[in-house]
């Protein structure tokens, strides 16, 4: 694949879109699962907590026996095939961490994007790290928008263009970059 271009024929081997259901990169990517009818889950912390307020039934998560946020975080990166973690800023803290260390310790492949590699960049990168990986469900983590208020339109932007470009662009010659 040519640095910068996005393959616009990429048909991605995942078959589910899995997160926590938090504000943020969570929920970004709930909100992409449902606008392409695309299957979806995970676990979210009992009581369907998330910091505003309890989340939405047409969100299809399961409750953990705890509300801890870990318990949570934990479940994801061990159920699923791979995890990336979205953040504005380049370092991971908080829960970003916490779930990389998760998606270490249950030896899950994982990729951090952060804004900093621009948007088609980073949809190409995560194309690449599915199709390397195998990954048939992908584990969906990031910042919440308590702390990166912006994140969301970035990983539905990224989403989109690394695994729905085609729908979002019928009749489309090229992907992003090409001339």
């Amino acid at each position: 694949m040519a640095s910068g271009i996005l393959r616009r024929n990429f048909i991605p081997v995942i078959e589910k879109l899995v997160s926590g259901g938090q504000t943020g990169a969570d929920i970004a990517a709930l909100d992409v699962a449902l606008r392409h009818k695309f299957p979806h889950g995970g676990w979210c912390p009992k009581g369907r907590k998330s910091e505003a307020g309890p989340i939405p039934d047409r969100y299809r998560l399961q409750e953990t026996p705890s509300a801890s946020y870990l318990q949570r975080t934990e479940w994801n990166a061990r159920h699923t095939d791979g995890t990336v973690i979205f953040t504005l800023a380049a370092k991971l803290t908080g829960g970003s961490l916490r779930t990389a260390e998760f998606a270490r310790k249950h030896g899950k492949p994982l990729i951090h994007l952060s804004r900093s590699g621009g948007p088609y960049n980073s949809a190409e990168q995560l194309q690449g790290f599915v199709d390397e990986h195998g990954i048939r469900v992908l584990n969906v983590a990031g910042s919440r928008d308590s702390k990166e208020p912006e994140l969301y339109s970035w990983v539905i932007q990224i989403l989109e263009d690394a695994f729905f470009w085609s729908e979002n662009h019928p009749g489309a010659l090229g992907g992003p970059g090409e001339g």
